[in-house]
């Protein structure tokens, strides 16, 4: 038996985002429809430790069964020495017989679904003239998300704020080349989201990023950067105001910080809740009712995506003979 071995770079050249869009499409389409076995995540975080480690596993029945896990470190000071704060490899198994098939990096894996999955919830949730693009944070999620953004919205142009002002500097120049659309890099998140109808925030706060007072009406909100209960990037007033949309019902209710902070200051409860995405996606569940509702979709990040956007590259590495085949028996 031989296992396919894909590095970062790999990944990255298997897994267009029109085409990883597509992808999480059908993935959590699959997951609204029952399809799809998905524990809630595992995350262990020793006293002594600089980071946490998640394990987050699914399955997918249908022609090929499948089993992934991702095993993931996310450090958030890694962006001090200029890595990844997400750190891990993605495994996939035969649902059939259990071998292992393939290990891939997780970095690249999780921020390209990541945000091939805020492009699908840009394109079910908020409004066709959506253009004028906001993104809180300057690392890796902030650079997938500028190509994502602008793959299912014509931008014309997008404001980025960091937690330093050089850094927001830094990626805007890095990134101009790579983009059609001009970049200006603000000193604060209410700079960037001001008149913004499309924002991403996409950082390592604890504490709010955006505040209800400085948003339009008729704004969606990619809340994609925290996963513990006990950090947020949108303030509760913000997300009181707005119609919430999320990945998963059972993660937002037991690891979102974004809602689980506001339902503990009484501002909202499991009802405040409209649809998972993949709801929306297959029909059972309204999207956006009007153009001057704000639309929030807060992403934890499922491991059916992975599973997903792994199968995907799986594939094609076979059909292009990309990546390194290791005996494993």
């Amino acid at each position: 038996m031989k296992v396919l071995i894909l590095s970062h770079d790999e990944v990255v050249r298997l897994l267009p985002m029109t085409e990883c869009i597509e992808a999480m499409e059908e993935a959590l389409a699959a997951l609204a429809r029952g399809e799809v076995h998905q524990p809630l995540r595992m995350v262990t975080k020793p006293a002594s430790a600089r980071g946490v480690m998640a394990l987050m596993p699914a399955f997918q029945a249908g022609t090929e069964p499948t089993f992934g896990l991702k095993a993931i470190c996310v450090f958030p000071g890694n962006a001090a020495i200029g890595k990844d704060a997400h750190q891990g490899g993605v495994l996939l198994f035969s649902g059939v017989t259990g071998e292992l098939r393939a290990m891939m990096n997780a970095s690249a894996i999780t921020a390209i679904r990541t945000a091939a999955v805020s492009a699908v919830a840009t394109r079910v949730l908020a409004r066709e003239d959506a253009n004028d693009l906001a993104i809180i944070g300057a690392g890796v999620q902030a650079r997938s998300h500028l190509e994502a953004m602008a793959t299912v919205r014509s931008i014309r142009r997008a404001r980025v704020a960091a937690r330093r002002f050089e850094n927001a500097q830094a990626f805007a120049r890095g990134m101009q080349a790579k983009i059609t659309y001009p970049i200006e890099a603000v000193p604060t998140p209410e700079a960037a989201v001001r008149d913004a109808d499309l924002i991403v925030t996409a950082t390592t706060s604890r504490d709010p990023v955006i505040k209800r007072e400085w948003i339009s009406a008729g704004v969606h909100i990619n809340a994609i950067g925290t996963f513990s209960p006990s950090a947020r990037e949108v303030d509760t007033e913000t997300m009181a105001a707005a119609s919430l949309f999320v990945d998963r019902r059972e993660s937002a209710l037991n690891e979102a910080g974004d809602y689980l902070i506001a339902a503990r200051e009484s501002a909202i409860g499991p009802d405040h809740i409209k649809a998972e995405l993949g709801e929306v996606l297959i029909g059972a569940h309204q999207g956006r009712t009007s153009p001057g509702e704000i639309t929030l979709f807060k992403s934890l990040g499922l491991a059916i995506e992975d599973l997903a956007a792994a199968s995907l590259a799986y594939r094609k590495a076979q059909q292009q003979a990309v990546g390194s085949w290791i005996e494993f028996d």
